[in-house]
């Protein structure tokens, strides 16, 4: 066994219990998601997602998005959110749709665009979800890969290099779909698509 499938195989073992205390304590963590694997924080346990951007060697010009673990997420932490975004969550969600809305006075300053927005989803994934309720709050999250490379679907697919960065990541056998979440702007009087993933254009367009 070489030096990255010990690494792997180690860091497999690592276990929801383990992976929400350092949530918990603040830290960044890998787990996957339905698309692909990621690595996040918990919002309102971490005071900001700057490890994010170290961890992924990228400079932090774009808010990082939320996974939610329900629905009723929108309004908690929206803030008058359109009726179509709603209608958009109840049927794509949980799923590879991300949708931004204004803030609500509920979410930190630190995980807001510039614009006062954040980009919520809820994923289909049980490992995902399970990790969301385990630790109570939402989890910003970015791809699990370096900047320039590409995302893992697969635990053995990581690099250690990045594993090696955060003190816990959940992993299974099971591959991930690989496809991108469509995101979608709900900003305004009409879904705007912002990029187009497992989602179509013309699924998004039906809502407007």
């Amino acid at each position: 066994m070489d030096l990255r499938e010990s690494e792997v195989a180690m860091r497999q073992t690592d276990s929801i219990q383990k992976t929400a205390a350092s949530l918990f304590a603040g830290k960044p963590v890998v787990f996957p998601t339905d698309t692909v694997y990621g690595v996040g924080v918990a919002v309102g346990l971490s005071e900001s997602p700057q490890s994010l951007f170290d961890i992924k060697r990228r400079d932090a010009e774009k808010a990082i998005p939320w996974l939610v673990g329900s629905k009723s997420a929108l309004q908690f932490y929206g803030c008058d959110v359109p009726d179509y975004a709603l209608a958009l969550a109840d049927e794509f969600w949980p799923g590879p749709l991300t949708l931004i809305v204004k803030a609500a006075n509920n979410v930190p300053q630190a995980f807001r665009a510039v614009d006062d927005t954040i980009a919520l989803r809820m994923p289909d994934d049980a490992v995902a979800l399970a990790l969301i309720e385990k630790v109570g709050f939402p989890l910003a999250t970015s791809s699990a890969n370096f900047q320039g490379e590409p995302p893992a679907h697969t635990f053995d697919e990581l690099n250690p290099e990045l594993l090696a960065k955060v003190p816990a990541a959940l992993g299974d056998g099971s591959p991930r779909s690989g496809i991108s979440s469509t995101v979608v702007d709900c900003t305004g009087d009409a879904p705007r698509v912002i990029r187009v993933g497992a989602i179509t254009p013309d699924d998004i367009a039906r809502f407007a």
